[in-house]
């Protein structure tokens, strides 16, 4: 594996080292957060300012800490949720000793998150919401950076906190509930297996992956008997894959390419060269401009009888429109260009641009909670290593604040994640 060969560098982190000034703006933000945390079943305990006497927000719940409200207000004021984020990564507010408290705080503000903005003020969120760079939005000159700040991190970053199969997206429990890291390998095998059953893969398959991760659904498919064309854009995790598919034997049947998707498109060599084609968490990765071409590019690799079997994080329909194009603490500081679909929009896209129809829908949003918990628990567990591999105490804090971030979306129902076979109307 390759590690980070230098240490983060400080200036990484640019946009924290001025705090914003304390103006009107960040008092109307104190006012309207105190009022919607008043309101939650959560407690914040606010330090005292020169303006205003420490006290405790909130009806009673998980609990976090606000050591400097004149920065957090000023940067909520600045950046909204962003500015949220960023203040947590400053220092400005934490959970306090209870690790797990961040995300079970950010569980019931999730929960509430359409309702937070007074209903009167909300048609401002037109207007101060910060826009998708342009930089983000895609398209073949900046996918493989997006793709890069994220996956190229650091391979041996990425093993200190997944389970052994280096398997980056949700696990498929027996009791999502109940589960704990010993069931992780087995969860994200029965992901995988499921997978593979709805695509109809096995002896002779000729099964194309888009996304190859570190390559662990590639060798369980090649495992049946299939043909596995696999592609990615990550430098570190084609490297990674390739190793790891050979140290099980199976690389007379895998090719791991680097490869853009729309690359599948442009030639027709590719078309229906496919009996099944298998994509894990990469269509909200394609950004919302590109779902069109990306379905296209299904529609165009799958041969006649094949099916196409997709996992990919959704949220309702009504808060992707109300959301689309805009800029996130995610966006920004995790995943650049990423954009969440709906159900609704991948049918309508396929049944629009393709001859693919949605044949079955699986909802595993819960699971996605419990494998995040189980990631963010192993990669506090694994913090000195973190450093060791030069990451400094802001990224940390980063990481740790994503992962519980994002398990507080599934947990609050906000966003969900999905299993999605499709198959071609042969009729169109």
């Amino acid at each position: 594996m390759t590690a980070v060969e230098q240490p983060v560098r400080n200036e990484t982190w640019s946009d924290l080292d001025t705090t914003p000034r304390v103006g009107t703006g960040a008092r109307i933000a104190r006012r309207l957060f105190c009022s919607a945390i008043d309101r939650l079943d959560v407690t914040v305990h606010l330090a005292a300012t020169a303006d205003a006497p420490a006290r405790t927000l909130g009806r009673g719940g998980p609990t976090v800490h606000v050591h400097r409200p004149d920065e957090l207000f000023a940067r909520l004021a600045q950046a909204q949720l962003i500015g949220f984020g960023e203040a947590y990564l400053t220092g400005a507010w934490d959970e306090g000793e209870d690790p797990a408290a961040l995300g079970d705080f950010l569980t019931v503000l999730a929960a509430d998150l359409e309702r937070l903005v007074p209903r009167p003020l909300q048609w401002l969120r037109s207007v101060v919401v910060r826009r998708m760079p342009a930089t983000h939005r895609g398209d073949r000159s900046t996918t493989q950076a997006n793709v890069s700040h994220h996956y190229d991190l650091s391979n041996d970053l990425f093993a200190l906190f997944l389970d052994p199969t280096m398997t980056y997206s949700s696990a498929l429990f027996h009791d999502p509930a109940r589960a704990d890291a010993e069931d992780l390998v087995a969860a994200q095998h029965r992901k995988i297996d499921r997978l593979l059953d709805q695509a109809d893969v096995g002896p002779g398959t000729r099964l194309l992956e888009i996304g190859t991760g570190w390559g662990e659904l590639a060798v369980r498919a090649a495992a049946r008997g299939a043909r596995v064309h696999t592609i990615t854009l990550s430098v570190e995790q084609q490297a990674l894959a390739q190793e790891r598919i050979a140290a099980t034997g199976q690389a007379d049947r895998v090719e791991v390419e680097l490869c853009d998707y729309r690359a599948l498109l442009d030639d027709p060599r590719r078309a229906q060269a496919y009996d099944a084609v298998v994509s894990v968490e990469m269509l909200e990765a394609v950004g919302q401009l590109y779902w069109a071409t990306y379905f296209r590019t299904l529609d165009h690799v799958l041969a006649p009888g094949g099916k196409v079997a997709l996992q990919a994080i959704t949220m309702p329909h009504h808060r992707m429109l109300a959301t689309r194009n805009t800029h996130t603490f995610i966006t920004k500081h995790v995943f650049p260009g990423g954009a969440l679909p709906s159900l609704q929009a991948i049918e309508e896209i396929a049944a629009r641009h393709t001859a693919l129809r949605v044949t079955d829908r699986f909802a595993m949003g819960p699971h996605y909670a419990t494998t995040l918990r189980l990631w963010d628990e192993a990669f506090r567990a694994a913090a000195d290593g973190a450093r060791a591999l030069g990451f400094d105490e802001t990224f940390l804090r980063l990481w740790h604040f994503y992962l519980e971030y994002s398990r507080a979306g599934f947990a609050s129902g906000y966003i969900d994640d999905h299993q999605v076979t499709l198959a071609r109307n042969e009729a169109r």
